[in-house]
């Protein structure tokens, strides 16, 4: 199962993951670091931020509960003296039906950092401060309705087939 899921995009808990581990099957998540929104506070500009229209379509509309994930993300990962990008996907290996996180890496330092994710151990007391400020949002993933992909479509700026 490939399928959308990060601290700010967890609603394939619901039914999906749950149905994965059922079935004995494994994930590989997209969007592992929320196209960036989990490696640095929120609201601090990158090229990407100012430049990434389906970011804005997957993430804006929960910003008061995601400012306070990414805060307690720093949180916990200055307390480790980790980065942010290690300590979320040390978030994501806490799930065993996560079996591999699709990394948009376009440094190596983005490798080292993946990599450095496996030998970190979150406590549950961790877990709970990074789960507890999730609120439900809208999920994406399986919108079929030609109407809704033609608004989505238009909203990030992709030109319809000829």
């Amino acid at each position: 199962m490939q399928d959308h899921y990060n601290l700010l995009a967890r609603e394939e808990e619901r039914e999906m993951l749950p149905l994965c581990a059922d079935e004995g099957l494994g994930t590989m998540v997209w969007g592992p670091l929320a196209r960036g929104r989990l490696t640095r506070p929120l609201g601090e500009a990158t090229v990407r931020s100012q430049s990434d229209p389906f970011a804005g379509m997957l993430y804006d509309a929960t910003e008061v509960s995601n400012r306070a994930i990414v805060d307690a993300l720093g949180a916990v990962a200055a307390q480790r003296g980790v980065s942010r990008a290690q300590n979320a996907l040390a978030w994501l290996w806490r799930n065993p039906v996560v079996v591999a996180p699709i990394v948009g890496a376009s440094k190596a330092s983005h490798i080292d950092e993946a990599i450095a994710a496996l030998s970190i151990a979150l406590s549950d007391e961790e877990m709970a401060q990074l789960d507890g400020p999730y609120t439900p949002r809208r999920d994406f993933q399986g919108v079929s309705d030609p109407r809704e992909l033609a608004r989505i479509s238009a909203a990030v700026g992709i030109k319809p087939a000829a």
